[in-house]
């Protein structure tokens, strides 16, 4: 089946949709769908060819890994760590996001518009959107759980806004040795500085990562970049 614009674009339409609209956004995306050829957006993501960023991530993970998942907005960074989770259970593992940027209500809806019911996944996935997150938080939640995990965090910018909460860089530390003892798989979305817009470079780099605050990018073992649909590998030491 052939679609007429990569994936992203097609629910950035959706989204423009259900802003000029009173639809929501899981109508909207099955409005665009339809315009696409198919019965729903669960069917049109079904159909989707080729491979997949999330795929593509999954692959190359291995146990203990501490990741950095960078987009500049609107390119798909949070729809691949929604995806990533909803996937969890492909590598034997639950599947958990933290989030302080949405409300469980957007994050089910995201989840939807991958043609994943939340619902129907409530053992082996988790969303955690409370205001206490931090590598603290994260590092207690997580070893609650009997079942090896797959998180991912929205996201790395936002981890350090409470005064309460240490620094980055004792945060990301902390995070990557309890992933070493345990096992655990953690991603951590990043943004991109907007410097990159006017950079002409057709991939964001390690240079390219917004730190407001210092932090040493070699505590992760691997970092993704997407951009226009594409992802790339990097490895951040």
């Amino acid at each position: 089946m052939q679609f007429s614009a990569p994936i992203y674009v097609l629910k950035r339409r959706a989204k423009q949709l259900a802003r000029d609209t009173d639809l929501a956004l899981h109508q909207a995306l099955d409005a665009v769908a339809r315009q696409e050829g198919c019965q729903s957006w669960a069917h049109l993501a079904s159909c989707w060819p080729g491979d997949t960023p999330a795929r593509s991530v999954l692959s190359r993970l291995e146990p203990g890994d501490l990741c950095l998942i960078a987009a500049r907005p609107g390119h798909g960074k949070t729809r691949l760590g929604l995806d990533l989770v909803s996937k969890a259970s492909q590598l034997g593992r639950k599947g958990v996001f933290f989030t302080l940027d949405y409300h469980e209500r957007d994050v089910a809806d995201q989840f939807q518009a991958l043609g994943v019911d939340p619902r129907s996944n409530q053992g082996d996935m988790v969303t955690d959107t409370s205001d206490e997150i931090s590598a603290g938080h994260i590092i207690r939640r997580l070893s609650a759980e009997r079942k090896p995990t797959l998180s991912v965090v929205d996201y790395l910018q936002v981890l350090d806004q409470k005064r309460t909460n240490p620094n980055l860089q004792d945060q990301m530390t902390a995070l990557r040795r309890f992933v070493a003892e345990t096992g655990a798989i953690c991603m951590v979305i990043s943004q991109i500085d907007r410097s990159f817009d006017l950079a002409g470079k057709d991939m964001p780099d390690l240079t390219d990562i917004r730190l407001p605050n210092p932090l040493d990018l070699s505590v992760f073992s691997k970092v993704f970049f997407l951009h226009n649909g594409h992802l790339r590998f990097d490895v951040a030491a």
